[in-house]
């Protein structure tokens, strides 16, 4: 029944993706499909009262089809391809990508002594464990979020409050960046800033002949590394590192190796693991204290200021901020489209920028996590 239900749920999924009717386009700029391959095994579990929570299909998420999905995603990065950005585009996006895993503790400091509920709430209550997921999400991704619930012990009851709100943030954020992109020239002449359009000849993510041995080439090899990390590495956490490695070392030092191949696999890849994860969920007492939201628009808004103050110190185009906003909090769709609205040429820039996002994503959230753990 669970391997039927997740498979439902994929191809779901996969035809809302697709479809070309304007009503669902509508729905899916609101709620992304991913957010539909979560919701619809919970909606069957709970409508059926069906108690999947301790199926297999849980520990094949976990110990093969994440691995997967991490070592797939890492290897779509390319080091040449990186280079073509410049450093100045990469100091602002880190220093974004710094203030969203660093500023929690900032505000917990500052908000502390307004009111003793937020300290209550995020760290009695254990909503950290949830909040810490936002740095993967906003950073890395789906593929980060996932992992960073599996190390912080978040229970899926608090991850999927936290997903809804954090679907309902970026999406605001995202109609936000785009009005904040275009009215860039005026806040660059405010600021005297004189940063001049980069012509340039863009890299583009390498895509190769799609032949079928270059294929199976590509997909047997990620299989076999992580079969073999099955039985060598114990540890969750260890098999997160050591197949990050492997896999920006494939991308990067494999010649025949198929970039767009393994971008699609790990789409399909994360979605299975969200379909999985929809089976141990329950709507039951539904809810989040206000405290939580505020703290969390907060640190939205303080991650984009930080990253405006690092491009004014170096005097480089504001455009930029809302561009690596979108890599750090949007991804590899939104941030070429909000890039698009200001100049096309600098639109493989920013899928370079959200590939970045994606493989720094874990890691910054591991950071946090340690923080939380240390800290309090």
């Amino acid at each position: 029944m669970s391997y039927a239900l997740v498979i439902f749920t994929i191809v779901c999924v996969v035809l809302l993706e697709r479809s070309g009717r304007s009503v669902v386009k509508k729905i899916l700029q609101w709620i992304p499909a991913i957010l539909f391959a979560y919701i619809i095994p919970a909606v069957f579990t709970h409508s059926f009262s069906w108690d999947l929570s301790s199926v297999s299909l849980h520990n094949v998420s976990k110990n093969v089809v994440m691995p997967l999905a991490i070592l797939m995603v890492m290897s779509a990065l390319s080091f040449r391809q990186l280079k073509a950005i410049g450093l100045r585009p990469i100091l602002v996006f880190l220093s974004g990508s710094a203030a969203v895993a660093l500023m929690p503790f900032l505000l917990l400091a500052i908000f502390g002594f307004i009111s003793a509920e937020y300290q209550t709430d995020i760290i009695d209550h254990e909503y950290w464990t949830a909040m810490v997921t936002l740095v993967g999400s906003w950073i890395g991704g789906s593929t980060s979020q996932l992992i960073l619930k599996e190390l912080s012990g978040c229970n899926e009851q608090m991850f999927l409050v936290i997903l809804v709100m954090d679907n309902v943030l970026v999406n605001i954020w995202t109609i936000l960046m785009f009005q904040k992109i275009e009215r860039s020239d005026s806040i660059n002449k405010f600021l005297k800033i004189e940063d001049e359009f980069i012509d340039f000849i863009p890299d583009e993510i390498p895509k190769g002949p799609s032949s079928f041995s270059r294929n199976l080439y590509t997909i047997v090899t990620c299989i076999g590394i992580v079969w073999l990390s099955y039985y060598l590495l114990a540890s969750f956490l260890l098999k997160v590192v050591v197949l990050s490695i492997v896999g920006l070392a494939l991308g990067n030092f494999i010649k025949n190796w198929n970039h767009s191949l393994v971008i699609k696999v790990g789409g399909y890849l994360i979605i299975t693991i969200m379909a999985i994860l929809g089976l141990k969920l329950n709507f039951e007492n539904f809810s989040m204290p206000v405290t939580v939201v505020i703290f969390s628009i907060v640190w939205l808004i303080s991650h984009y200021v930080v990253m405006m103050s690092m491009a004014w110190i170096m005097k480089l185009n504001m455009a930029w901020v809302p561009i690596a906003s979108m890599a750090n909090v949007g991804g590899i769709s939104t941030a070429p489209a909000v890039t698009k609205a200001y100049n096309e040429e600098w639109m493989p820039h920013a899928i370079l920028l959200a590939i970045l996002s994606m493989v720094t994503g874990t890691y910054w959230g591991m950071l946090t996590i340690y923080l939380f753990q240390t800290l309090y």
